[in-house]
């Protein structure tokens, strides 16, 4: 581990830099019923199957599939059959459908990667694990709380695995932060604070032909349910389970249908209290992406998106961390899976148990439930 120092407001900074990512690979299944380890096939050579092949696989995700050992990309799915092919070609993938089923039917795919907006999640999902074939899913892991319960007893039934794509909980920068607050140097932990807020998008503005995330049945909510899933996952994964929450949300600027404007505060069971306030109508070339944990001992500031350093604040200064990210931000988290699938490793942190749960409290903010 490297470190420098310099100052900021006259005090003592120390900058790290790397963390083993080895390390800190804990999950939580306790809330919700989860698959029998002891039954799932080891399988030697990954093929997997896209179902979707729009932006997030270009460089996010879809590149890891075939750089991770025992694993590569043998035929993706799109509805429009040219975007389909020329991706396949661009990719230099073998095949490629216009229809998810005969993708899922296609003998040489073995596992599948559903990478389309939530609504159809589950759908892709359950028939993909009906048919025996494990499946990692985008995030959030539905369009609803309910259909997050149909997937995950699909995978319970079935015994195949069904992992989501929070994959921040692989990354370096929140290992780091986990590790900050597992040694202690916070002491104990009394509140988090989540602070958010961004413009609106350009297409925000064309109500005629307006992004599928802000579209209800097709996102499940709006920008919320995309973004504000990996902070509140974020949440479980350093606190554990949110035992309670309670919300208000509004839609200030009439954009779309969506809320533009979430609070809420919560609990976990843990006893850490936290709060929450998200704006997707902020002032033009304005940006807050801020998580604020304080403790007895000390506080820890750092972000979610824009992966500023993270500050840890003392009565003997400040320090600061730096970590740097996979080429391919998706990397670790389909490591670990394609790991689990070749039985060269123990579950990875993000399943359908632990999933399910950031959709249940995003839920309840909303009041959908």
């Amino acid at each position: 581990m490297g470190f420098g120092s310099e100052s900021l407001s006259g005090r003592a900074i120390l900058v790290h830099q790397h963390i083993n990512t080895s390390t800190h690979q804990h999950i939580n299944t306790s809330t919700h019923q989860h698959i029998n380890t002891s039954t799932h096939q080891h399988i030697n050579m990954v093929h997997w199957g896209f179902i979707g092949c729009g932006s997030v696989t270009e460089k996010k995700s879809g590149p890891a599939f075939s750089k991770v050992e025992a694993s590569d990309v043998v035929a993706v799915m799109r509805r429009n059959i040219e975007k389909a092919r020329d991706y396949a070609e661009r990719h230099a993938i073998g095949k490629w459908y216009d229809n998810a089923q005969e993708l899922i039917n296609d003998s040489q795919v073995n596992a599948v990667y559903v990478a389309t907006p939530p609504g159809s999640h589950a759908e892709y999902a359950i028939a993909a694990m009906k048919a025996g074939k494990p499946v990692y899913v985008e995030k959030p892991m539905a369009a609803s709380y309910e259909e997050c319960l149909q997937m995950n007893r699909v995978s319970v039934e079935t015994g195949i695995p069904c992992f989501v794509a929070y994959y921040r909980r692989t990354l370096p920068y929140f290992l780091r932060v986990k590790q900050l607050i597992d040694d202690g140097l916070l002491g104990k932990i009394s509140t988090v604070q989540i602070g958010f807020a961004i413009p609106p998008y350009a297409a925000d503005y064309d109500r005629n032909n307006l992004p599928w995330r802000v579209k209800k049945h097709i996102a499940g909510a709006g920008y919320f349910y995309d973004l504000a899933s990996h902070q509140l996952d974020l949440i479980d994964f350093l606190f554990g389970e949110i035992e309670h929450a309670e919300g208000f949300s509004n839609n200030m600027a009439g954009l779309y249908d969506a809320e533009d404007t979430v609070t809420t505060a919560f609990r976990c069971q843990s006893g850490v209290l936290g709060a929450g306030n998200w704006s997707f109508v902020a002032p033009k070339d304005t940006r807050t992406d801020k998580i604020d944990i304080v403790g007895t001992k000390g506080k820890l500031s750092f972000s979610t998106f824009d992966f500023s350093p993270i500050l840890l604040e003392t009565s003997e200064g400040i320090q600061e961390f730096r970590e740097e990210n996979p080429e391919n931000i998706q990397f670790y988290l389909i490591q670990s899976i394609v790991n689990y699938l070749n039985g060269k490793s123990e579950l990875p942190v993000s399943m359908a148990a632990t999933a399910i749960r950031t959709n249940y409290i995003m839920d309840r903010i909303l009041k959908k439930i």
